[in-house]
């Protein structure tokens, strides 16, 4: 009847309430058991709360012996069954909140009561104590031009009032426990609120990348909506602990669908079904981004110290992502695109490039018309930094690392299937229909469709549009050709152990010559290779 599942999340018990439906109704009902979480850990509330449970289903089962009613009416006596215990359920929580609230209230107004005595006792004895303290200073500067008592006598009357004035000073309220009126009017220190301090250090910083303000919008976002948008001194280490465990208890499904659920629902539905949970290095790049903006806060005397740093992470990979096999490869390519953001042409051309390449997808969704040349004789795709203007804004791109500038030679197989003539254009971008993602970014949008699309086909999580890059990697380094490794990490942008051969290198004959055999190597089967 009674059922312990351990959280995934903290391992704390959450117990479910199970019954056998009779063999008689289960056609009518269309289960076997009923099974309802009961929301709690606590072992003595989950009895009472299966104990009532028990009675409410035992009426139900005795419904459907005596009366012989239809599945209909069965059905709606269990609804009604579900209704009554999540109203009870509901009531349970909101007199439990009441109960908190009334004892939060009761705690504010005893504290206030405390506050009001100590303040009349300070301004009764405040006078008095600082006229005893004035006394013993007279009575010190008396003592020191006094010739009347022995050195060490006077030494000694000297120690005993100046023990005196420090038990008094002690005894008397610092600034912040001074009654009104005689606080000092030194000022306070500053605090801004935290979508101000990611305004002022990330969003509003030119230098700062697409990437890097599209993620921190995300970690913002998640913040405000737990706690909302507090001031940064309000955000302590156990403000930041319970974010953690938020975060830590998120499915990996949230924020990917049409409905997303609040933070807090998202994370309760998630530990009562199961759900599989984001990864440890999610959480730890929304402490990164929280924590660089901390670094600039404390830098300024804005923040005593960063809460953010110096937290552990699970960085144990969940899932290991892997080149695509031939089979899944053709159910992708086979499939019917569904997409409407961007048209069937633009996801083909992506795919074609990436599976004749290896380049990321953030390289292909900014190419350039320009970034189109023909290097003695060979038509190749320049990865390199640049800068576009578009409708007044300027947009500045880099490739991930320093070995992500460098040339690549086009494939004869997309120069076969025209795909310069089908996608050059007047505008800067080669795929010009692409979006631009609200926070600036060039194949956000593409990469979330394509992740629908995958599921859609029922693909497995390990390969993703990534893989398309472990797919050529692996191919390359797979022939029998005499082909270098120093040439595969070169077209593919690996940092590499051996020095880097530089753009100047590569516009060279003999090494564009290279790069274009390594190229050429990669092949497929002729279903795929036709698509």
């Amino acid at each position: 009847m009674l059922r312990a599942i351990p959280s995934r999340r903290t391992g704390q018990p959450r117990y479910h309430f199970r019954r056998i439906v009779p063999a008689l109704l289960r056609p009518l009902l269309g289960k076997t058991e009923i099974s309802l979480v009961l929301h709690t850990s606590d072992k003595l509330v989950a009895r009472e709360r299966a104990a009532a449970l028990y009675a409410r289903t035992g009426q139900l089962f005795r419904a459907g012996k005596m009366q012989h009613p239809t599945k209909d009416d069965l059905l709606a006596l269990y609804r009604d069954l579900i209704d009554s215990y999540e109203a009870a359920l509901k009531a349970q929580e909101d007199s439990a909140a009441k109960v908190l609230e009334a004892e939060r209230a009761q705690h504010l107004i005893e504290k206030a009561d405390l506050v009001t005595k100590q303040s009349t006792f300070f301004n009764t004895v405040l006078p008095h104590m600082e006229g005893l303290l004035k006394g013993l200073g007279q009575l010190r500067h008396t003592l020191e031009k006094r010739e009347v008592w022995a050195v060490t006598e006077k030494q000694g009357l000297q120690n005993q009032i100046t023990t005196l004035c420090g038990l008094i000073q002690t005894s008397l309220p610092h600034n912040e426990d001074k009654p009104d009126g005689q606080k000092s009017s030194s000022k306070q220190p500053r605090s801004m609120k935290l979508s101000a301090a990611a305004d002022k250090f990330v969003f509003s910083v030119s230098s700062k990348s697409a990437g890097t303000i599209k993620g921190t919008g995300k970690t913002v976002a998640l913040f405000t909506e737990a706690f909302g948008d507090i001031p940064v001194h309000q955000i302590t280490g156990d403000v930041v602990g319970e974010f953690y465990d938020l975060l830590s208890g998120l499915p990996t499904t949230h924020g990917k669908g049409k409905v997303t659920l609040p933070l807090r629902d998202a994370v309760r539905e998630a530990e009562e079904n199961g759900a599989e949970l984001v990864s440890g290095k999610t959480v730890k790049n929304h402490f990164s981004r929280m924590s660089a903006i901390w670094s600039e806060l404390v830098l300024r005397d804005l923040a005593p110290k960063n809460p953010w740093a110096n937290w552990s992470f699970d960085l144990t990979q969940k899932t290991n992502r892997r080149a695509w096999s031939e089979d899944e490869l053709r159910t992708l390519l086979t499939s019917k695109w569904l997409g409407r953001v961007f048209p069937e042409r633009t996801y083909r051309g992506i795919v074609r490039i990436a599976l004749y390449t290896g380049m990321r997808l953030g390289e292909i969704c900014n190419l350039r018309n320009e970034d189109i040349e023909v290097l003695n004789g060979i038509p190749c795709f320049h990865i390199r930094p640049h800068t576009v203007e578009i409708d007044g804004k300027t947009r500045e791109w880099s490739p991930k690392t320093s070995a992500g500038t460098r040339i690549v030679p086009i494939h004869s197989k997309l120069l076969e299937k025209g795909i310069l003539e089908e996608f050059r254009n007047a505008g800067p971008y080669f795929f010009s229909e692409l979006p631009i993602s609200n926070f600036g970014v060039r194949g956000a949008n593409f990469e979330l469709i394509f992740s629908k699309h995958k599921r859609r086909l029922n693909l497995p999580t390990q390969v993703t549009f990534h893989s398309f890059r472990h797919l050529v990697s692996t191919v390359l380094r797979n022939q029998d050709s005499h082909i270098r490794e120093l040439w595969i990490d070169d077209l593919l942008g690996h940092e590499a152990t051996h020095k880097s051969q530089g753009t100047t290198q590569y516009t060279s004959a003999i090494y564009l010559q290279n790069l274009q055999r390594v190229v050429e190597a990669i092949t497929y089967p002729d279903d795929i290779a036709n698509w």
